[in-house]
């Protein structure tokens, strides 16, 4: 890849936002963003897509309102929609404030995304070198030597990154050609932060010896990413045969595998399932916990918000689960068909001759405080909640947590499982059927 920057050079860079009928950049009032900005808008009549622009402030610096000032002059010039948000960029104790400002800015970007949707953002090649090499001291593996992809899914839509061919002083270079003014935050100037000392003193030593160190690292972190797509292929492989429809993980084929490969399908499950994956140490420490101890044993590995359970052989992957929920919520189902509890969306579909009566009135949500009896089935004995639902499988994190129909303060459905025989509707007698889904955690 040449060294200069123009609109055309990125207008071949096309592909990492095919298909998107909105361009979102991403402008911070800095060269690089300016620079993206600029180039689209010079390309919009070759560009299928409506261009629109967003600023994040964060309130974290005395300039921050002259920053947003000049993205809506530099929008309002180029005739370009400028979205701006404010937010809280706080770190939380022990965070980092770039790790802070980033998972901020992001999250509030989120909130415009949708499927037609393609997030621009102007990191370069220098950004990439300097993002591997921080990853090479953190001692990442190949997906954080792997550096920024050019293209990645993101809230409903995609992240795009056109600009990492090119390096800072291409950019720079075609900035000053063109005329454009931007602003320049200082704190890119405090050498406190690892990225800031890496870009002062590390790169520019290694260009002393290697001048096109750079270009290399960035390489080196495309090597990288083809490894990952590697590995997550085979893991992809692994996961086909070793889990269920639910991706629940069957440990007797994981113990199978070497100790590589198990670490490498761990990782893929849980990203699958949109957890960040632990560190090494932690990982090994859930294949010793789950493969090598006995099989009464219920172990529990967790970290930040995951737990992972085993229950009957199999690995369960989950957000760590809060105390089960207390008190009982009202319901009229034939005025309300849907309602929401904790962790859960219950649904009530009319029929005839089935499901929980109707004219019972009333019913009532609520969890397992112990205790509880249905009679499952004509002629069947009445029995403990408990009981017939270790018969059915389910595991005991999940019977504390699944919801539960109460008629009249008796237990009248299990959603999924059971309408006890007391409250079933009679031939002919309008009824309920209740479903009952999980509402999606969020692990961002």
């Amino acid at each position: 890849m040449g060294e200069t920057f123009s609109p055309q050079a990125l207008l071949e860079r096309k592909a990492c936002w095919a298909g998107s009928r909105r361009l979102l950049v991403a402008c911070s009032g800095g060269l690089d963003s300016s620079v993206l900005l600029h180039a689209l808008h010079a390309l919009r009549d070759e560009i299928d897509a409506v261009i629109e622009a967003v600023h994040v402030h964060h309130g974290l610096h005395s300039q921050a309102d002259d920053w947003l000032s000049h993205c809506r002059t530099q929008c309002k010039d180029l005739q370009i929609s400028l979205h701006d948000c404010h937010i809280n960029a706080s770190p939380a104790p022990g965070e980092s404030p770039e790790a802070a400002a980033r998972k901020a800015r992001y999250a509030a970007i989120a909130t415009m995304m949708d499927a037609r949707t393609c997030l621009l953002t102007a990191q370069h090649r220098d950004d990439q070198a300097e993002t591997l090499l921080l990853q090479l001291m953190r001692g990442a593996g190949p997906r954080g030597l792997a550096a920024m992809p050019v293209r990645t899914r993101f809230a409903g839509g995609w992240h795009a990154r056109p600009l990492l061919d090119f390096g800072r002083e291409a950019l720079r270079d075609w900035a000053v050609a063109q005329g454009l003014s931007w602003v320049e935050d200082p704190t890119n100037q405090d050498k406190r932060f690892d990225r800031n000392f890496v870009r002062h003193h590390v790169l520019p030593r290694l260009r002393e010896r290697w001048p096109g160190a750079g270009a290399t690292l960035a390489r080196a972190a495309g090597h990288q990413a083809g490894c990952q797509r590697l590995l997550d292929e085979l893991a992809a492989q692994d996961l086909e045969v070793m889990a269920d429809q639910r991706l629940r993980l069957d440990i007797g084929a994981l113990k199978a595998l070497s100790r590589d490969r198990q670490r490498n399908l761990l990782r893929y499950w849980l990203d699958r399932q949109g957890f960040r994956p632990p560190g090494q140490a932690r990982l090994d420490a859930l294949i010793d916990g789950f493969c090598h101890s006995g099989g009464d044993a219920t172990p529990r590995v967790v970290w930040d918000d995951v737990e992972v359970r085993r229950h009957q052989g199999r690995l369960y992957a989950m957000a760590l689960l809060s105390p089960p929920p207390g008190g009982r919520y009202d319901w009229d189902p034939g005025n309300i068909p849907v309602i929401d509890v904790p962790g859960w969306r219950l649904r009530a579909e009319p029929v005839i001759g089935a499901g929980v009566s109707a004219v019972r009135g009333s019913l009532q949500v609520g969890f397992r405080q112990g205790g509880e009896r249905c009679r499952p089935a004509p002629g069947a004995p009445t029995r403990e909640l408990k009981k017939l639902l270790q018969e059915a499988g389910v595991p005991a994190w999940e019977r504390e947590r699944m919801p539960l129909i109460f008629s009249h303060g008796k237990l009248a459905a299990v959603p999924g499982y059971w309408v006890c025989e007391d409250c079933r509707a009679g031939a002919g007698e309008p009824g309920f059927v209740i479903r009952a889904a999980p509402t999606e955690p969020d692990h961002d």
